[in-house]
């Protein structure tokens, strides 16, 4: 069939791209003179260069699939039109009008929104049951996912034809509700807010709370250095339309940090300053990584988890280490985060030298591991144990004693959103572990984590972080409670 695309910046161009080389052809319009031409003409040369290295055959024919459209009246014969054009309600709206009185009662409208309602876009057309969101992500030929949002009229037949068209094409769509930020807009919001509150609190610096989340997390990219490449007037016009959006929901709570930084004109890359300067000779801020100590000779680990199983065996490669609870003065007791501070858990659980150490995704692999101490810690114990942590080859970030640390904070806080996500209907546990894999190239889905490292676990984080904070930002999803 003949795919229809309105506007041909970054996205409509990729979604050209990719249609065509899925054996589409493709009508290309712009209302820019010139624009769909100079787009036709670089997806040419991405085909060619391609080729070259071995990845598509004849990329001359397949370029040939996609033609530019005189004008809108050339979508007449269309089976699916896909607008990618201004995010602004008003005027998809008034497109989809044109496109209605153009093509056929068959044609589906799909809109490429990451943010507008899909009901919104459709309610005042003839035919609302055939228009459907077709969100791709950016950039287009490399992301797999696609969510294939549902308005409340969209018809099932529709959403399904467009899942089948995406899958068809190479991607990896998954269902979801016409709700403010659909899926991955949504649940990603802790990951940044999250690292927001941290460094507001003064747990560490930004550099170092990136490092945390790459090299303990597992996460490709820091909370910090991805807003900085997003760009942070979209970041945080992003998360104060999903705040509006669900009645100033505290879990949505945009921040003054960033707030600060748009108002200086600090956008990230794009305007060469956010967090981090990116001038030309700049030098990038180092995480704050704890100075070389001793290998203690003796440690102790309070009580047996299997999630550090894979550490306890580097541990055991540099000193002698017992799961007895009865400790030697002025050993240090090493203890995995729960969601309690450091100093909380110390006379809770009768011991003084507590170490916490923050949740890691691979014990065994992880590079950095973030800690806190008790104030009860003496400072002899606490070197021993970042001593005993860097031989056994880790880099250690110490983080003030704050509640659920940086990694497992935020890993509960991502999978209560997505857990929310699936109550409210928005989507399946299969899709939202989905979504955030291929959307944001999170290293596993947020509930597939949440029975990784145990639900209980994740509940407990959250119950202390809301018992600390005394906010509802904090509360427990109810499929959480029961999953």
């Amino acid at each position: 069939m003949t795919i229809g695309i309105i506007g041909s910046g970054l996205m409509g161009t990729g979604i050209a791209q990719i249609a065509a080389a899925a054996g589409e052809s493709v009508l290309l319009f712009d209302t820019k003179a010139g624009a769909a031409e100079k787009a036709v003409a670089s997806i040419g040369d991405m085909y060619r260069k391609l080729a070259a290295k071995g990845k598509m055959s004849d990329p001359d024919a397949v370029h040939a699939r996609i033609t530019v459209a005189p004008s809108i009246d050339a979508m007449k014969d269309t089976r699916l039109v896909v607008e990618a054009i201004v995010e602004d309600l008003d005027t998809k709206r008034d497109l989809f009008a044109n496109l209605e009185a153009i093509v056929g009662d068959n044609c589906i409208l799909a809109s490429n929104t990451s943010s507008i309602s899909i009901t919104l876009l459709a309610a005042k057309l003839r035919r609302p049951e055939r228009v459907v969101g077709m969100h791709f992500f950016n950039p287009v030929p490399l992301m797999e996912l696609v969510e294939v949002v549902k308005g409340l009229a969209t018809s099932d037949s529709v959403a399904e034809q467009v899942f089948a068209t995406a899958a068809r094409w190479g991607k990896t769509p998954v269902y979801a509700k016409s709700t403010p930020g659909f899926i991955v807009n949504r649940v990603a919001r802790p990951y940044y807010a999250e690292a927001l509150r941290l460094l507001n609190e003064g747990a560490a610096s930004a550099a170092s709370i990136d490092a945390i989340m790459r090299e303990a997390g597992g996460f490709r990219m820091g909370p910090f250095e991805l807003m900085d490449l997003i760009g942070h007037d979209t970041n945080f016009a992003v998360t104060r339309s999903i705040f509006n959006a669900y009645f100033n929901d505290p879990r949505f709570a945009p921040s003054l940090i960033q707030q600060e930084l748009v108002e200086a004109g600090r956008l990230g890359r794009k305007s060469g300053r956010g967090f981090f300067d990116y001038a030309e000779g700049a030098t990038p801020p180092a995480p704050q990584f704890e100075t070389p100590r001793p290998a203690p000779h003796h440690f102790s680990i309070y009580g047996e988890d299997p999630l550090m199983a894979a550490m306890v065996v580097r541990l055991h490669s540099f000193a002698q280490v017992s799961t007895c609870p009865h400790l030697i003065a002025d050993n240090a007791t090493l203890l995995l985060t729960d969601g309690k501070r450091a100093s909380e858990r110390a006379p809770c659980e009768r011991l003084s030298n507590v170490v916490l150490v923050d949740y890691a995704s691979d014990f065994g692999a992880a590079k950095t591991l973030a800690v806190t101490r008790a104030a009860t810690c003496t400072d002899s114990a606490y070197a021993s144990a970042v001593g005993l942590l860097q031989a056994a080859g880790y880099k250690v970030i110490r983080l003030r004693d704050l509640p659920g640390l940086a990694v497992l904070r935020t890993m509960s806080m991502l999978a209560n959103e997505a857990a929310d996500a699936v109550n409210q209907g928005v989507c399946t546990i299969e899709g939202v572990n989905a979504a955030m894999r291929k959307g944001v190239n999170y290293p596993i889905g947020p509930l597939a984590w949440a029975e990784q490292a145990g639900v209980v676990r994740v509940r407990e984080a959250l119950q202390h972080l809301s018992e600390y904070y005394g906010e509802d930002r904090y509360r427990t999803s109810p499929f959480l409670r029961e999953f």
